[in-house]
């Protein structure tokens, strides 16, 4: 007698390799870099609030996060019926590909970008469309146009590009959106979008209004320091935010996740001082990369790209003994959180004395 199999695709799944916690150094400091995290505390009120949402654990959530929706509504001025909230911005992703997709049909994405896309593909049995990155690392949106088949149902666009940093700007992505068609839905996943400072950013929320196949899907684990809560939303035209809803896990956003989100969004000034205060310390670890002579690509994230291609792993493990801890991709490069001062200082040590 044959045992339960699972369906084909799940077998192909690839695994998702997440951030290592850094190594136990006896005498010294160890900082992980390896997860995008924010490496400021909760803001002041926060931890307060989901202390208090902590003792009523023993009911269940708002299943319909209404007091969130309401929130992320007022905040960004957008329907309430527009939006989906889930595990974080990788839920929305899971979601979006489940709502959209039958099997053998077409994701085109670029790649590498970020680790969760085919994964999701491959879990709801669709098929991956891997458009390679231009070598700075950004989107080719010319050549993922170009990549959209009859059989295209989703296109995401990574802006900034997790793991290269580079984002895409709105002149780039109006034109990219000109030549999609309008039965294809186009995912703006914008995980790290407070830190974007590039010139000509892209208004994801202006973007959404005038296209109705246009989703943007954010998260509060970066900029907002609550990636231990997941929780994340969409925006998107009400029938895609219906469908998003319609799929999502009952009771999958927690009480004291809603509760932080709103106390987050309502200490929104504070946590965009921080915002700045990081993209400041990015700034320096790049001009200090680039004067040790790195050709590092465009950081607009919370994080820096190292394209060290075969030689990776030994970045990895000279990092380590410098008691850092980044997130290898083997044979193509290393991602490098912004962290802490001391952190970013000892980046610059391993860049200073590791042979470009």
């Amino acid at each position: 007698m044959s045992t339960p199999q699972p369906r084909p695709n799940v077998a192909d799944i690839p695994p998702y390799v997440a951030g290592r916690p850094p190594t136990v150094r006896p005498g010294m400091v160890s900082y992980k870099l390896s997860s995008n995290e924010n490496p400021y505390p909760p803001l002041p009120g926060v931890v307060e609030a989901v202390q208090e949402a902590v003792g009523t654990m023993n009911r269940y959530p708002d299943m319909g996060s209404a007091a969130l929706y309401a929130k992320l509504a007022e905040t960004f001025d957008v329907p309430a019926d527009h939006l989906s909230v889930a595990t974080g911005s990788v839920g929305l992703i899971y979601q979006l590909v489940q709502a959209f997709c039958d099997a053998g049909d077409e994701v085109v994405f670029a790649w590498r970008s970020f680790e969760a896309y085919p994964i999701a593909v491959t879990a709801a049995a669709a098929t991956a469309v891997r458009v390679p990155l231009l070598p700075d690392g950004r989107h080719d949106l010319d050549a993922m146009a170009a990549a959209i088949s009859d059989r295209t149902r989703v296109v995401l666009v990574c802006t900034p590009n997790n793991p290269t940093g580079p984002a895409v700007t709105q002149a780039e992505l109006d034109a990219f959106l000109a030549r999609v068609p309008a039965h294809v839905l186009v995912v703006v996943d914008e995980a790290y979008v407070e830190f974007v400072r590039t010139d000509d950013p892209v208004d994801g929320v202006a973007t959404y209004r005038r296209h109705d196949n246009v989703v943007l899907t954010r998260t509060f684990s970066k900029a907002y320091g609550l990636a231990g809560f997941r929780v994340g939303y969409a925006v998107a035209p009400a029938p895609v935010a219906a469908a998003l809803r319609a799929v999502s896990l009952p009771f999958g956003v927690s009480t004291v996740a809603q509760v932080a989100a709103i106390a987050s969004l309502e200490r929104r000034a504070e946590l965009l001082e921080r915002v700045d205060a990081l993209v400041a310390e990015r700034t320096r670890v790049v001009e200090g990369l680039r004067e040790r002579g790195w050709d590092v690509p465009d950081a607009q994230g919370n994080f820096v790209w190292f394209g060290l291609g075969g030689r990776t792993a030994d970045f990895a493990v000279a990092a380590d003994d410098l008691g850092i801890v980044v997130r290898p991709f083997a044979g193509e490069g290393a991602r490098v959180s912004i962290g802490e001062t001391e952190a970013n200082d000892r980046l610059l040590r391993l860049a200073e004395s590791f042979a470009r």
